[in-house]
């Protein structure tokens, strides 16, 4: 299958911009895509990896509506070591993505760290994709333990017609 057309059924939207896929599951269907930092309309756009898994989103926003934010900034207030981990991710993450932007390109630019964060952290969905795309991120990394293994038995997309489209008989697995 083609990867823009799963990522679009994935996210029930066609994507804003070109994709790459920087991780894919067992299953070989993207997970996470690494997007340029302006989208197709020239939008500034600071996230540089988005998350498409449906597993991983459905999981993820479970973890952010029992507070999972708020206690990912609480260990990193609590502890400095993990405190400047962090800020070396977001320090690493807009330099990596301000590298892409052209010099002399006008115009607003993308600002801020993982998922255009200034201060605490926004987004543990984002977090989670700079971790999974093989980057050292300690709150994508605490997220991704808490999400568990991505370890469904069918796809989460099907091909009907020449179309992919989401699959009507996928099923959160459990772990």
């Amino acid at each position: 299958m083609d990867d823009r057309a799963v990522v679009a059924a994935q996210l029930e939207r066609p994507p804003r911009s070109p994709i790459d896929v920087a991780a894919r599951c067992h299953l070989q269907l993207p997970v996470v895509i690494a997007v340029p930092p302006y989208l197709d309309d020239g939008t500034p756009f600071p996230t540089s990896y988005w998350l498409t898994c449906p597993l991983a989103v459905l999981r993820i926003s479970r973890i952010e509506s029992a507070g999972g934010v708020k206690a990912a900034e609480g260990r990193l207030a609590a502890d400095p070591a993990l405190a400047q981990r962090y800020q070396d991710t977001m320090t690493r993450y807009a330099a990596d993505r301000d590298e892409l932007i052209a010099a002399d390109r006008q115009g607003p630019r993308p600002t801020g760290g993982v998922g255009g964060t200034r201060f605490g952290v926004k987004c543990l969905h984002a977090q989670y994709a700079d971790f999974a795309a093989g980057n050292d991120n300690v709150v994508g990394e605490w997220t991704s333990a808490e999400v568990g293994p991505l370890n469904c038995a069918t796809g989460c997309v099907v091909e009907i017609d020449e179309v992919v489209v989401p699959n009507p008989n996928w099923r959160e697995p459990r772990w």
